[in-house]
């Protein structure tokens, strides 16, 4: 049976180069595209890991660490508003960060795991459950970037359509 941590890592390794590799090669125009007006593009995805990667997850570690508790995380209200960065620089400054948090975990130790502290809208978590939710999060939002890159193509596709029912959003 694998350790948490041996699940968890590989997981938060292997995001910085998607991201690298999406805003490296796929136009921004389509980066910057929402694939309906209520869901997020790609590059909104993209800065909304950003941020989770600045000011949430490893502070929340070292919150853990310190036997502190830690505030709620409002994307809508607290996230970031990018200027003249590209998505290229956005994935690069993620994937730096994202290299300081991995430094900080491979720290953490099994016994680190059971760590609580108190989420003022969850209630008492573990370090085990948020390094998971960390995890998770990575994946649900490069799926759900990957989901909007999809929509013109999917779009265009003709009668293979049908076959992207699970994943087109004008569908739904």
């Amino acid at each position: 049976m694998l350790k948490p941590l041996d699940s968890i890592l590989p997981i938060l390794e292997s995001t910085p180069a998607r991201w690298i590799a999406l805003c490296e090669t796929i136009a921004p125009e389509l980066l910057h595209r929402k694939p309906a007006a209520e869901e997020w593009s790609a590059l909104d995805c993209l800065i909304h890991i950003l941020d989770t990667e600045k000011n949430i997850f490893p502070v929340r570690v070292r919150a853990f660490l310190a036997g502190d508790n830690f505030p709620a995380f409002n994307p809508d209200k607290e996230g970031t508003h990018v200027g003249s960065q590209t998505p290229a620089d956005l994935a690069a400054e993620f994937t730096s960060l994202r290299v300081r948090s991995l430094a900080l975990l491979k720290t953490l130790n099994e016994s680190d795991l059971a760590r609580t502290a108190q989420h003022p809208e969850l209630g008492l978590v573990t370090l085990e459950q948020m390094l998971q939710e960390w995890a998770g999060h990575d994946l649900n939002h490069t799926i759900q970037a990957e989901r909007a890159l999809m929509q013109p193509f999917i779009a265009g596709c003709g009668p293979w359509r049908k076959y992207f029912a699970d994943h087109d959003i004008t569908l739904k």
